[in-house]
């Protein structure tokens, strides 16, 4: 077999990732990119062409000496990054916890933000209250921003009773139609479309609701990707799109499904503004979102945005990265970690400090645990009471096809 190789007669490398378990990871140091570089153009006259640069370089607010700077600065109150951090603070200690309720045996399976909890928290705080959010599996924090209880959550993961999806989904595959929080889709990719369609249906409607979706750097390889882009394009709803480029999808590297320079460059072929931003830095992931929203609600169609962030933890409770990449690689990431540097950024203001963080951590901690506690009330893994096994047939059709209902009653249900 003849070895592949490139022009230069180097060793052919494409979706070979820039290191494997045993080397040394080394990304560069810190960012080249600057809270100064970019200025933040007019969300209202802005065109794909205006944001090239935006594409390419990387939208930061916090710099490595945690100060806000540029032109991206949201400027938010003190109240509301505080807030923020509690959200980042509780959708990681809740992750926790739970992954350690998997690794007992208490839940089945389970699925971390690590490192990524800024994003749906800080681009579900930039939304309006009536946004349509269709996640992937790793923005379940979206739902804490509006105002879901963690004891719903966790009826959920553990198919009880009170599970709001009565066992039809994997655990943390969510869905909450009260926070307008659409069902995930183990299937990945199907969300993109479906809020460009949503997002069509609201702007034919007149109403003033935009639609948000991520998917992984992994995923954009797919169809579903260039599906709702192609849409987005031509019909220009009101919907914001974002890859969340975490390095990661599963074992393969993201320089595997893409041949470009950044996955934000992507939606510029399809005449879409398009923004890379920095997925650590909760001030960046605001601004960029609000901006973003600001231009779908003014009728102006979607924004593509890349949200460069680091999968800090394992894909899922069934995945093991210590077979593909080096194990302090995280550690290694320019970008940090997203809750140290709202925490560093606060405590630099003078807005925060060490005893009150240390505080907040004990305080979610023991109302996880009461939380998990009053939801296995409702039924544990072990032992149940699970949903009814009738509930196959139910939230599904408006009026019941006869098939079904024959169905239904040779179970005697």
């Amino acid at each position: 077999m003849t070895d592949r190789t490139t022009a230069t007669t180097k060793p052919y490398t494409i979706g070979r990732p820039p290191f494997r378990p045993g080397d040394e990871a080394d990304f560069g140091g810190a960012f080249t990119e600057q809270p100064e570089d970019l200025s933040r153009p007019d969300p209202l006259t802005c065109s794909a062409q205006d944001t090239v640069e935006h594409a390419v370089g990387l939208v930061r607010v916090l710099n490595d000496k945690h100060e806000a700077k540029g032109d991206w600065n949201p400027e938010l109150s003190s109240e509301t990054l505080i807030q923020g951090l509690e959200y980042m603070m509780r959708l990681r200690i809740f992750d926790d916890r739970m992954i350690k309720m998997q690794r007992t045996g208490k839940l089945s399976f389970y699925m971390r933000s690590f490192g990524e909890e800024a994003i749906a928290i800080a681009q579900t705080m930039a939304l309006e209250t009536q946004d349509w959010i269709f996640p992937s599996y790793r923005q379940p924090g979206a739902q804490f921003v509006r105002g879901r209880d963690m004891v719903s959550m966790i009826c959920h993961c553990i198919g009880n009773t009170e599970d709001n999806v009565k066992g039809r989904q994997m655990p943390v595959h969510y869905t909450w139609k009260e926070g307008r929080f659409i069902s995930i889709s183990s299937p990945v990719g199907t969300q993109f479309s479906q809020a460009v369609g949503v997002a069509m249906a609201s702007a034919y409607k007149g109403d003033d609701e935009v639609c948000i979706s991520w998917l992984g750097d992994g995923t954009s390889a797919q169809g579903d990707y260039h599906y709702a882009l192609n849409f987005a394009s031509t019909f220009k709803p009101p919907v914001i799109l974002n890859v969340v480029n975490n390095q990661w999808a599963i074992s393969t590297h993201a320089n595997l499904a893409t041949g470009g320079r950044t996955f934000a460059e992507r939606g510029l072929a399809y005449d879409i503004p398009s923004i890379r931003v920095d997925g650590n830095d909760f001030l960046a992931l605001y601004s960029v979102t609000k901006w973003a929203r600001d231009r779908a609600g003014a009728g102006l169609g979607a924004t593509h945005i890349e949200v460069y962030t680091y999968r800090a933890g394992a894909h899922s409770s069934s995945d093991d990265p210590s077979a593909y990449r080096p194990s302090d690689e995280f550690e290694c990431w320019p970008g940090g970690d997203p809750i140290e540097r709202l925490k560093s950024h606060l405590i630099t203001a003078k807005l925060w400090d060490e005893k009150r963080h240390t505080a907040l951590a004990k305080k979610i901690d023991d109302e996880v645990m009461k939380s998990y506690k009053e939801a296995c009330e409702f039924g544990d893994l072990a032992s149940g009471p699970y949903p009814p096994a009738s509930t196959i047939f139910t939230e599904v059709y408006e009026s019941v096809p006869w098939h079904v209902q024959e169905q239904r009653e040779e179970l005697g249900k």
